[in-house]
């Protein structure tokens, strides 16, 4: 049987697009409702063009061999750091307090998201080039250093919030590259020790960086500063009730009290107005993605691909928990957006393509 007849997109796994589908519904059901009465009016429609860009390129990248896409992970990683470094630069686009992002026409695309997939990748060649033999320490930092200096660049921006979506990628890999329990202890000792570090030293976190982290603990002690969004984002969630107060009619997000509530808080926005049913669902919807993924990495043919799929479970399952516990006050406010819900081009499509590689992975899967 020719191998391309083989590779058919009757392999395609299409019980988890169709989940996918459903949450990216949701999202342009809400990115509409949070801004109709706004100057921002015409994201929900942006949001379908972004979602129907995504779903294109993820069947592109369904069909390109991922031993390939691994091929390409040095030189992809390279123009990645280029990219980072040219954000830093005076080609780099300034908003919302940070240089982010860099200005293709009338596009704005935020290479950091993009870099998450390098790094996915490059992460899985690097263990998968070991050869499943015993990690050193050597391995360990050549490991960190990989994924140390992307973060430092993005960092720099600053955009804390993608810093801290790098290292599950590096975490997964360590776990699955076959690192030691007293490794692990060592490391985690030694990351403790650094953690301590840069918060007193001032040098790397920012004042307002700093409130935002701690914000979430007490936010009454300053409720029109570094506690209001926690504030109004734990009114807006808990005002939903069982039902919600239906589409457009949230209070908070209606009257301008949540902020953005089409990117960082679109969970508050939704839960307000579909309440504890609509919260579950979309809660349900992740967890069934997850499953699926990580039912795919199971099935891989080899290594590179479980570990390519376990890097992406990783990072959708950091920026899940860490957005969903933003909002209902349980984790610091970080400006990581929701998987597929928040608005914006680069993180959607950085997603697709990340379900593409994962969808490609499962398609070889009986390839010898």
């Amino acid at each position: 049987m020719p191998l391309r007849r083989f590779l058919s997109f009757r392999d395609f796994d299409w019980a988890l697009l169709g989940l996918v589908l459903l949450l990216c519904s949701m999202s342009v059901l809400e990115v509409h409702s949070a801004t109709v009465h706004t100057k921002f009016a015409s994201f929900g429609t942006r949001q379908i063009f972004w979602v129907a860009a995504g779903v294109a390129v993820m069947f592109i990248f369904a069909k390109i061999d991922y031993h390939r896409v691994i091929d390409w992970a040095p030189w992809a990683y390279g123009a990645g750091l280029l990219a980072l470094v040219a954000v830093l630069s005076p080609l780099g686009h300034k908003a919302l307090g940070g240089r982010r992002w860099i200005k293709l026409g009338p596009m704005l695309v935020q290479p950091s998201e993009y870099v998450k997939l390098i790094l996915i990748l490059a992460v899985a060649r690097y263990f998968a080039n070991l050869g499943g033999r015993s990690v050193t320490w050597r391995d360990i930092l050549k490991a960190f250093a990989l994924v140390g200096v992307p973060m430092l660049l993005v960092l720099k921006q600053p955009d804390l919030g993608t810093t801290l979506t790098y290292t599950p990628i590096l975490i997964a890999g360590l776990f699955l590259g076959g690192i030691n329990l007293r490794q692990s202890l060592i490391l985690l000792t030694v990351g403790a020790v650094l953690v301590g570090g840069v918060w007193t030293s001032g040098k790397f976190l920012k004042p307002y960086q700093k409130a935002r982290l701690t914000s979430f603990v007490n936010p009454q002690n300053d409720p029109r500063g570094a506690g209001y969004q926690v504030l109004q984002s734990e009114i807006a969630v808990g005002s939903g009730g069982i039902w919600g107060k239906g589409l457009e009619k949230g209070t908070q997000t209606q009257g301008y009290f949540l902020p953005i509530p089409y990117t960082d808080f679109i969970f508050a926005a939704f839960s307000e107005e579909h309440g504890f049913v609509g919260a579950f669902f979309i809660l349900l919807l992740y967890f069934l993605i997850l499953m699926r993924l990580i039912q795919n990495a199971q099935t891989a043919a080899d290594l590179p691909g479980s570990l390519i799929i376990m890097g992406i479970v990783a990072v959708l399952t950091f920026q899940i928990a860490v957005n969903v516990g933003m909002v209902i006050g349980l984790m610091p406010v970080t400006g990581i957006p929701l998987p597929l819900m928040s608005y914006g081009g680069s993180s959607v499509l950085f997603t697709f393509l990340a379900l593409g590689v994962a969808m490609n992975v499962r398609m070889r899967r009986f390839v010898n």
